[in-house]
């Protein structure tokens, strides 16, 4: 009945793993798609914003559609391999920097919302320690 129940553990845990997977794929996607929508419009509409504010913009979008693409890799990366909690780490590592760096300077810049900048450094952080995640697999596996 024991190994029962580890089997069915074992299952919610892949299945689960699974959920989260897939979740950050569509991240991926939703963030790719933003990245390309949003640097069109602010390549043309976006000129009517004073400069600093697009130079803020389109920091924003290049650290946004560089690290899209390096979850993306990492993200194929773990599929492609054994199981890495490092790897899974660094993936919600590159989400969570996507959302707290850019998002928070999209916010901050559209609705002069000054407070929530102060999320922006915490984001930048998840990005670095995405980056030094890949360099421990890295260091680990190759």
């Amino acid at each position: 009945m024991k190994s029962t129940h580890m089997n069915q553990h074992q299952r919610v845990k892949l299945n689960s793993m699974a959920i989260l997977l897939k979740c950050l794929m569509i991240i991926v996607g939703i963030s790719g798609c933003f990245s390309v929508l949003f640097g069109a419009w602010l390549a043309h509409g976006g000129q009517t914003l004073p400069s600093n504010v697009q130079s803020s913009l389109a920091t924003a979008l290049q650290y946004q559609f560089i690290h899209t693409l390096a979850l993306l890799a990492t993200l194929v990366w773990l599929k492609t391999t054994k199981p890495s909690k490092v790897l899974l780490a660094a993936s919600i590592s590159f989400a969570v920097g996507i959302l707290c760096f850019c998002g928070t300077i999209y916010i901050k810049s559209f609705f002069e919302l000054a407070i929530i900048g102060k999320l922006t450094p915490f984001g930048g952080i998840s990005f670095a320690l995405a980056w030094l995640l890949l360099a421990l697999e890295g260091k680990n596996n190759f």
